[in-house]
């Protein structure tokens, strides 16, 4: 009977909105109802197993089905959603559909049993939310902390047959599964295969013979099952709930179903395939045809069925006529614009407790020389035993001599940022590709007996009641894994979350949760993440696809200070960017530009008192008593800051003054007003490394003159760029040589 409950309600709700809400999309469940009824089962196990949660990701089709039968979201909501009528407690930003809202709530079993669950919000890039809800349950695992000997979150992933088996992702998240950095204990893959995609048929959309044939990449069992037998697909469920229990591995159920209606309902499917949807129009629904199974068994009455059914139609009815009243009392009150036909996601519990926990100032980033010189020294104290390959020894050993010396180098400077923190009580996790070491061999934050192998992380040896630290060699993948870290975050808020990129440029690969998570969520879903991208950058003469790790890309999407952009140019700026941001309250997450052959440059070092003293500035001054009578003030970011300095001795000139943004968005306004206030009369100039259409200088263009104005600055800007190209840079060393040369020329020329 609990089987024909949830079919009574799937298809009730659907039918429901059909009639009620007409034309409008919802992308229902109709034609693969049995869905619910899987979900179900397996919510039933987790709960009688005493999980803690069982969080769940999934494209739009079902979704609302999903959100009112197995997330407890109330019908309530999804009608005022329908009405355009936001829930007054939810996060308002500029808002996104009802079918990509998530929710948290509580599942409660027919035997009291209860578990928590958790449905992520998701954009319309069908399976964009799989990385990114293994990373949330990551994130809750690392919180309960069971060393690996359980998984008591439960990762369940919904897919489309069409996408399951299209989606690259799809298969980069499978390879997540059983390694170190990300392994979650196994998940639950449902497919809900009604074998067509929009309007594509399995024909022209794969060329394997089942959609799901990807996921025998991972040897993970793949059930076949009817959607039209709901007790065979509850049956399946069981089946692949005990193997990941007793696994810990990934499980595929491929529920074979249809699609009663088009992609949308206001889609007519029948002009793409006019053979299966005259099968279908004539096809029962699921529930009728396991009610008639059900009487014929003589296991239910046809009076039973009926006001089953009758029961939870007039209740949905009931529910619907209250929020309709309700608008109309909202509506007799004063004129209000209307409300768009969205509302935010109520925001995730993590972050609401972040909100309430105790702050510390994240302008005040400044450490004890004391932990300093604790977490440099614990670099040059290896257990016994233990023998480092004698190149790094070297290193370590200065490690150690910097923290009392000065000259900190730029890696040395972000490892005491971690350190400190990590004293300080702020779990640390770092992942991507060769971040171990470190792709320009800087980094060294996990250590390798050179005769044994064996590893050696000095961070996790800073003493009692430090916090945890995790950093992991990613796979060779960009979408998954910085859809990953982003989950982590929203699920971490009192963690520094950080994906690297081997080279800025790879990020591309990873563009959709560029688009969709990092720089929208909170205005989507008022869902915040705190995720930190560094991204290598700097034009070297190393060619076109190790040069840019495309500045304007990320600030193109900047806006109502969604995330913070920097591009520091000294390793003390870097280490208070970092800290600054492990505190930064509300989260926001964070883009920084990192160097590249600046890692080892004297220029970029700093002394022990620029980590002792103040905070991070996003505008840097002048070097004291180097200008006098300054026609022209110079404005630039990261290393070409250096070789203008340097270029500045050479010349001999002092009529030019040049002061570095370490911040590039939110644009230091203020900051940059005062800056060039002392001198009225000098032209002003911003230079860059980068082509003329690229780096910051599109956005600075389009902001600085405008923005300064309304501060009293109204002076004209120019550029000092490499002239615009459609490639990022030379791949001629000699031609990057040349344009270098004209950019100090056309800085400096009078």
């Amino acid at each position: 009977m609990r089987i024909m409950r949830r079919l009574n309600a799937a298809e009730a709700f659907e039918t429901f909105l059909q009639t009620k809400f007409v034309g409008q999309k919802r992308f229902s469940l109709e034609g693969g109802e049995s869905a619910i009824a899987i979900l179900d089962r397996i919510l039933c196990r987790a709960a009688g197993d005493g999980m803690d949660e069982v969080c769940i990701g999934m494209p739009h089709r079902g979704r609302l089905n999903v959100l009112a039968n197995i997330a407890g979201k109330s019908y309530g909501q999804i009608f005022r959603e329908f009405e355009g009528k936001a829930d007054p407690n939810s996060v308002q930003g500029s808002g996104d559909v009802k079918y990509h809202l998530g929710t948290e709530g509580e599942f409660v079993a027919e035997d009291g049993a209860k578990t928590r669950v958790y449905l992520a919000a998701n954009p319309s890039h069908l399976e964009a939310v799989n990385p990114v809800l293994e990373g949330i349950v990551r994130a809750k695992q690392d919180r309960l902390n069971l060393a690996g000997e359980a998984f008591t979150v439960l990762p369940v992933l919904m897919h489309g047959d069409a996408a399951f088996a299209g989606q690259g992702v799809v298969a980069e998240t499978l390879n997540l599964s059983q390694l170190r950095g990300y392994r979650t204990g196994g998940t639950v893959h449902v497919v809900i295969n009604n074998q067509v995609g929009f309007t594509t048929s399995p024909g022209s959309s794969r060329s394997s013979v089942y959609s799901t044939d990807v996921a025998r990449m991972i040897q993970a069992p793949i059930f076949h099952v009817n959607g039209d037998d709901p007790e065979a697909c509850v049956r399946v469920a069981e089946l692949a709930f005990d193997f990941r229990q007793e696994f810990n591995k990934d499980v595929v159920i491929d529920m074979v179903c249809y699609r009663r209606r088009g992609h949308n309902e206001g889609d007519d499917p029948s002009m793409t395939q006019p053979l299966m949807y005259n099968l279908i129009e004539a096809k029962r629904s699921v529930r009728k045809l396991y009610t008639e199974s059900l009487i014929g068994r003589g296991d239910l009455t046809v009076e039973d069925a009926e006001a089953a059914l009758r029961d939870y139609q007039q209740q949905l009815e009931r529910v619907f006529v209250e929020t309709r009243e309700a608008k109309k009392e909202h509506s007799s009150g004063p004129d209000t614009p209307d409300v768009p036909d969205h509302s935010g996601l109520e925001r995730p519990t993590a972050q609401v407790e972040d909100d309430a926990a105790p702050k510390r100032s994240s302008s005040r980033t400044a450490v004890p020389t004391a932990d300093l010189v604790h977490v440099g020294e614990t670099f040059n104290n290896p257990p016994a035993g233990f023998t480092i390959h004698p190149k790094l020894k070297q290193l370590m050993e200065k490690r150690a001599v910097m923290v009392h010396e000065g000259g900190i180098d730029w890696a040395m400077a972000e490892l005491l940022a971690f350190g400190t923190l990590l004293k300080e009580g702020t779990p640390i996790r770092l992942a991507g590709q060769d971040s171990r070491r470190g792709t320009f061999v800087q980094r060294h934050a996990v250590l390798i007996d050179k005769h044994s192998a064996d590893e050696w992380t000095p961070l996790l040896y800073l003493g009692e009641g430090q916090a945890r630290f995790w950093v992991y060699d990613s796979l060779l993948s960009e979408y998954a894994a910085m859809g990953f870290e982003y989950g982590y975050s929203v699920e971490r808020p009192d963690a520094l979350v950080v994906w690297e990129a081997q080279f800025g440029d790879f990020g591309n690969g990873a563009q959709t949760i560029v688009d969709e998570f990092i720089s929208s969520s909170e205005q989507k879903w008022g869902q915040r993440s705190s995720v930190v991208l560094l991204l290598p950058h700097g034009y070297e003469g190393q060619g076109p696809d190790h040069s840019s790790a495309r500045i304007e890309r990320y600030l193109q999407l900047c806006a109502e200070n969604n995330m913070t952009v920097a591009y520091p140019s000294t390793a003390a700026s870097y280490f208070h960017l970092l800290r600054r941001q492990a505190y930064a309250r509300p989260r926001r997450p964070l883009i920084v530009f990192t160097p590249k052959s600046m890692l080892r440059s004297k220029a970029a070092a700093s002394d022990v008192a620029a980590f002792t003293e103040g905070g991070f500035q996003p505008i840097l001054a002048d070097h004291e008593g180097v200008t006098t009578d300054v026609t022209r003030v110079l404005f630039a970011s990261g290393k070409v800051v250096h070789e203008l300095d340097a270029e500045r001795a050479k010349r001999e000139d002092t009529h030019t003054a040049i002061f570095r943004v370490e911040q590039l968005y939110p644009i230091p306004l203020k900051e940059m007003a005062a800056a060039v206030a002392r001198y009225p009369d000098a032209e002003l100039v911003w230079v860059q490394d980068e082509p003329r259409n690229q780096g910051a200088w599109p956005l600075m263009a389009q902001w600085l003159h405008e923005d300064l104005t309304l501060l009293g600055e109204s002076r004209p800007w120019r550029v000092v760029a490499r002239k615009a190209s459609a490639s990022p840079a030379t791949g001629s060393s000699k031609q990057h040589a040349i344009e270098q040369a004209e950019l100090m020329e056309h800085a400096f020329a009078r």
